[in-house]
């Protein structure tokens, strides 16, 4: 259990029988009155975000999640599937359940898959992935004084905004967080 002034931001807690991050807290101590903390919680599993407040001295119960390396196998249709690289237990997850890390995943990568009561519910990958550009169109000379780019379609279906001298073909790093392109790679 936490106390409401321990509650930070990437605290996993639950709420009502569902995992929860804080994505925001705020201690306020009024000059009348007792102090409390404001929270907004985003749901690991629907993605809803909820405002709540905490008087000082409440308790929100922690949320009981696992983080285990996981290998990426294959797509099948909306099934992502995955292997436990400790048990090789394999397991499928929606890709509704994926989000935005969907467009980063290549075969045999390394992830974190969360569980949460023995279901997967997410998974993180990680911070920058080196992805071959299968499309991009050629880079338009001319106004390129201000750092010009263009549109370019990575080997995972992903689309980013690439430097006009990017061309077809070359490895490009990209921040998965972000989605934004890094720099070519070597």
């Amino acid at each position: 259990m936490y106390a409401s002034t321990e509650l930070r931001k990437g605290t996993k807690v639950e709420i009502d029988g569902e995992p929860y991050l804080v994505a925001e807290s705020q201690f306020v101590k009024p000059g009348k009155g007792n102090a409390f903390t404001r929270c907004r919680l985003k749901s690991l599993v629907s993605g809803n975000v909820i405002d709540r407040t905490y008087k000082s001295g409440e308790r929100i119960k922690k949320a009981e999640m696992e983080d285990v390396k996981m290998q990426f196998l294959y797509a099948d249709g909306d099934q992502y599937h995955f292997m436990n690289t400790a048990t090789y237990d394999q397991i499928a997850i929606a890709k509704e359940n994926l989000g935005d890390a969907a467009l980063y995943l290549l075969e045999q990568m390394e992830v974190d898959v969360l569980f949460y009561n023995g279901r997967p519910i997410s998974i993180e990958v990680p911070n920058f992935v080196i992805l071959e550009i299968t499309h991009a169109d050629p880079g338009v000379k001319g106004n390129t004084a201000t750092g010009a780019t263009k549109l370019a379609t990575l080997e995972t279906g992903a689309v980013v905004q690439v430097p006009l001298f990017v061309e077809q073909g070359e490895k490009v790093k990209v921040d998965t967080r972000t989605g934004e392109y890094v720099e070519r790679a070597k």
